[in-house]
């Protein structure tokens, strides 16, 4: 959809689509009500804002909808379709590397009670391993920072989509 067909949707439909960015009730709720936008660069500044001001309990709304890294996320929804392409760099995995995600995984969330979140679009099996291994020496209050980056990150990259890809990504914040 454009920016003039978001700004216009109904506020349950606007927060509707959003929650394919950031499935965070809060969060879309704060940017839906923002609008009309005008241009992806303010729509984008105010989603960051939005974002930065979650509380704890808000980002872990959204961490819930983030399917496990190495796993496909489930449903013809938009936001499932947009996990699996961010998560293609794994389809060429070999069976090493998806163990050892698994088990990473598996130490991620015994250590933190959330899903490892990182922002998967352009990364390979290896580079995602790596960067869960080293993130799994983190505290709680660092990792949380990540965290947040890492969901602003998929943020950005989803809003994008939502506005017809490339012509969002011409203008603007």
């Amino acid at each position: 959809m454009t920016l003039e067909e978001f700004d216009a949707l109904a506020a349950a439909d606007a927060e509707a689509a959003l929650l394919a960015c950031c499935a965070s009730r809060r969060w879309a709720a704060e940017v839906a009500g923002g609008r009309p936008f005008g241009d992806p660069g303010r729509l984008r500044s105010a989603a960051s804002a939005a974002l930065d001001g979650l509380e704890w309990a808000d980002v872990e709304e959204a961490l819930a909808a983030h399917p496990r890294i190495g796993e496909r996320a489930a449903g013809a929804g938009r936001e499932a379709s947009w996990s699996r392409r961010e998560q293609s760099g794994m389809d060429a995995a070999g069976r090493e590397v998806r163990e050892a995600l698994a088990e990473g995984n598996r130490r991620y969330e015994e250590r933190f009670d959330h899903v490892f979140l990182i922002c998967a679009t352009g990364l390979g099996a290896a580079e995602m391993l790596a960067a869960l291994e080293e993130r799994l020496g983190n505290d709680a209050a660092a990792e949380r920072v990540i965290v947040r980056r890492e969901l602003g990150r998929i943020m950005r990259l989803r809003l994008d989509e939502l506005l017809d890809g490339a012509a969002a990504r011409g203008t603007g914040g």
